[in-house]
C-alpha cells in the first residue's frame, strides 16, 4: 500500500546495499581488447548511469544511502590524466560508431535496429554531457552524494591484494594503510567500512608459507600472524562484509559484557552460544580476535537468497529475456542490438532488443525484490533491534554486465520509498550509529570465492605467482625497515617505486584472471610485467645503497617506470617497515552489545 504519515515510523527492518567498484591498474597498460578500454566501458555504462540515479533521487528526495566502495586503485584512474583525455575520445568513437550504424541498418532497410543505433547515440552523448557537466572529475561528483548521505562511500585493499594469502603482515597492514590514506587524499575524511578483498578473511594463528621462493631464498618457518581484523582495527575501520559461511558455521563466543555479568566458559547460556548451529544472518557482529575489543570491528554478513537473484545470468533478473544480451556485438563499433532470448539460446538466434520493455521489467523485479527481503527479514520485525539485509555485489555488474541494472536500483529505492513495506534502505555506518551488534562471533578462513575457500587465488593455475610475490614482501619491508631511505631524497623515491610496483604485484586480479581464464594471457603479462619493473627497481636501489647514488641512465629508467605507474604518489615506506601499525588515537565510543541471540 502507498505510505501516508502515519505510520512513518521506525521502520522494522533495513537493506543495505553494498556496491563494490573496482578494476585493476589498466592505465599505460595496453588499451583493447584488455586495458584501459576496460575502464572506459566501466566509467561510461556504469559509474556515469549510476551518478545520474543519484542525482534523480536527491531530486526527488528519495533515500538510497548505500556503502558504496570505490577502490583506492580505482580512484587513481579515475584522477589520471590519460583518463581524463582520453575517455572523451573513447565516447566519441562510440557515438560515431552508433551513427555509422544507423546508417547502415537505413539502408538495409532495418528500421528498428536503426532507432536502437540512435539510442546508443542518446546514450553516449549523455556519458559526454555528464562528463563534462561533472567538469571531467567523476569523483567529485561521488563526493558530493556522499557528503550529502545517499551513499557513504568505503574503502578497499589499495590494489585489492587478497589479504588471507599475502606473506607479510607488513604487507597486509600497507595495503589498508595505504588505501585508508588514498581515501582521506580524494575525499577529505577517513573511511568507516571497509570492502575487504574478495570478502576474503584469516584470523590470527599459526600460518605458512604455502609455496617456496622463486628466488631461492630461504622461506620463513611458520610464525603467529595478526588477523585481518586487527590490521583494519589499526587503521581506524568500523566494519567490513563476509560471505554468508563465514558466519554460519562461526563459534559464537560471549560478549565482554556477558563476561562482566557473572557468565562464564562453565554456564550452560555460553555453552549454547558457542555451540548454536545455526545463528541470524540479518544483524551485525563483532569480530573475535586477540586484540584490543575496544577497537573491535564489525561484519556484516551477505544474505544468500537476494544475491543470487541478482548475481545469476540463469535464474536470476540479469537473465530475464527482455534485457539487453552482453555477449553479442556489432562491429566494427561493438554496440549491442539483440535481447536476451533466452539463457540457453544460441547467439544466432537472438531477437531485437526494445530498450523501453527492459526500462519498463525493472519495476517489476523491483518489487520482486522487495517482497524477497520483506520475506527474509518479516520473523524479526518484531525484535527489539530491527534486522538488517546486506545485499553486497561489485558495482559493475550494474550497467556493464546487466545494463538495466542501475535502472533497476533505482526502481527499488522509488519502490520502498512510495509504498508500505517496513522497511528502509540504510547504510552501515548508519546503522551502526544508532543500533547494537549481536555480539562477538569467531570465523575461519574463507571468501566468497568458489568453495569459500582461497582457492581461486591460490590453485595449481597461479601458485607460481605468490613464488614471486612473497619474496617481494620480505625484501620490502627488509628495506622500509632500515633507515637508509629516510635520509636522501632519492633513497626515499626509489623506495617508494618498489613500494609501488609491490601493491601492483599483489593485485589478487591477476589470479582471478588466471583461474577464470577471463584474459590470462593479459594478466600473465601484467603480473610478470610488474615483478620485472620491481627487480629492475630493486636493483637500482642495491646500487644506491653501495654509492649513495644512481647512474643518468638508471635514474632516466626509474622516471620511465614512475610514469607508467604512477599511483598514490605520497606513499609511505614506513608502512611497510617491521612491527609497523597505525592506531586510531581516539577509540570511538563503544556500542552496546545485545546480549541475546
Amino acid at each position: 500500500m502507498k505510505k501516508t504519515a502515519d505510520n512513518a515510523s521506525r521502520p522494522a527492518g533495513y537493506l543495505t546495499f553494498t556496491l563494490h567498484a573496482h578494476l585493476p591498474y589498466v592505465v599505460n597498460h595496453g588499451t583493447w581488447p584488455h586495458g584501459l578500454e576496460w575502464l572506459h566501458e566501466a566509467a561510461a555504462e556504469t559509474y556515469l548511469p549510476f551518478l545520474r540515479m543519484l542525482k534523480n533521487l536527491e531530486r526527488d528526495k528519495i533515500r538510497f544511502n548505500c556503502n558504496l566502495n570505490l577502490s583506492p586503485i580505482l580512484l587513481e584512474q579515475l584522477s589520471h590524466p590519460v583518463f581524463l583525455a582520453e575517455f572523451p575520445n573513447y565516447l566519441t568513437r562510440k557515438i560515431v560508431a552508433a551513427r555509422e550504424d544507423e546508417a547502415y541498418f537505413l539502408q538495409s532497410g532495418d528500421d528498428h535496429f536503426a532507432e536502437t543505433a540512435r539510442f546508443w547515440q542518446r546514450f553516449f552523448t549523455q556519458a559526454l554531457e555528464d562528463f563534462n557537466r561533472f567538469d571531467r572529475d567523476l569523483i567529485a561528483a561521488f563526493r558530493h552524494f556522499n557528503d550529502i548521505g545517499l551513499i557513504d562511500i568505503i574503502t578497499c585493499g589499495a590494489t585489492h591484494g587478497y589479504l588471507p594469502l599475502l606473506g607479510t603482515d607488513e604487507s597486509v597492514r600497507a595495503q589498508v594503510r595505504t588505501a585508508v590514506n588514498t581515501h582521506l587524499r580524494h575525499f577529505g575524511k577517513a573511511p568507516r567500512g571497509i570492502w575487504a578483498p574478495e570478502c576474503g578473511y584469516r584470523p590470527a594463528g599459526l600460518w605458512s608459507y604455502p609455496v617456496p621462493n622463486a628466488d631461492g631464498s630461504h622461506t620463513p618457518s611458520p610464525f603467529h600472524r595478526i588477523g585481518v581484523e586487527q590490521a583494519l582495527s589499526e587503521s581506524g575501520l568500523e566494519f567490513f562484509f563476509v560471505d554468508t559461511h563465514l558466519v554460519e558455521e562461526s563459534s559464537r563466543s560471549p560478549s565482554p559484557y556477558q563476561l562482566l555479568s557473572g557468565n562464564t566458559p562453565s554456564d550452560p547460556e555460553f555453552e549454547r552460544l558457542a555451540h548454536e548451529p545455526h545463528r541470524s544472518l540479518y544483524q551485525p557482529y563483532y569480530v573475535e580476535g586477540p586484540y584490543d575489543k575496544s577497537l573491535a570491528t564489525t561484519i556484516f554478513p551477505r544474505d544468500p537468497r537476494t544475491g543470487i537473484q541478482v548475481w545469476s545470468g540463469d535464474s536470476g533478473y540479469p537473465g530475464d529475456s527482455v534485457y539487453l544480451d552482453f555477449h553479442k556485438k556489432r562491429w566494427p563499433g561493438g554496440h549491442r542490438y539483440w535481447r536476451v532470448t533466452g539463457s540457453r539460446v544460441d547467439m544466432g538466434d537472438k531477437q531485437p532488443y526494445y530498450p523501453h520493455e527492459a526500462s519498463e521489467r525493472t519495476k517489476a523485479h523491483a518489487s520482486h525484490f522487495v517482497h524477497l527481503v520483506y520475506d527474509a527479514l518479516k520473523s524479526g520485525f518484531n525484535d527489539s533491534i530491527p534486522p538488517i539485509l546486506c545485499s553486497p555485489f561489485d558495482a559493475e555488474l550494474f550497467g556493464h554486465w546487466w545494463f538495466e541494472g542501475a535502472l533497476w536500483l533505482e526502481a527499488v529505492a522509488r519502490n520502498l520509498h512510495e509504498f508500505e513495506s517496513g522497511i528502509q534502505l540504510i547504510s552501515c555506518a548508519e546503522y551502526l550509529d544508532q543500533y547494537p551488534r549481536a555480539g562477538f562471533i569467531s570465523m575461519h578462513e574463507g571468501s566468497w570465492g568458489a568453495e569459500g575457500t582461497n582457492q581461486v587465488w591460490l590453485n595449481p593455475e597461479t601458485s607460481w605467482t605468490y613464488t614471486h610475490i612473497y619474496p617481494a614482501e620480505l625484501y620490502t619491508r627488509d628495506v622500509c625497515t632500515g633507515g637508509l631511505w629516510r635520509r636522501s631524497g632519492l633513497g626515499k623515491r626509489i623506495l617508494q617505486q618498489i613500494c609501488r610496483e609491490l601493491l601492483l604485484l599483489e593485485s589478487s586480479d591477476w589470479q582471478f584472471l588466471i583461474t577464470t581464464g577471463a584474459a590470462r594471457d593479459y594478466a600473465e603479462i601484467r603480473f610478470l610485467t610488474h615483478n620485472d619493473q620491481f627487480n629492475e627497481v630493486k636493483s637500482l636501489w642495491q646500487n644506491f645503497e653501495s654509492t649513495g647514488a644512481i647512474t643518468k641512465a638508471e635514474e632516466a629508467r626509474l622516471t620511465e617506470i614512475e610514469l607508467r605507474d604512477s599511483v598514490f604518489p605520497d606513499i609511505d615506506p614506513g608502512l611497510w617497515a617491521a612491527g609497523a601499525s597505525e592506531v586510531r588515537p581516539e577509540p570511538p565510543i563503544p556500542y552496546p552489545v545485545e546480549t541475546t541471540a
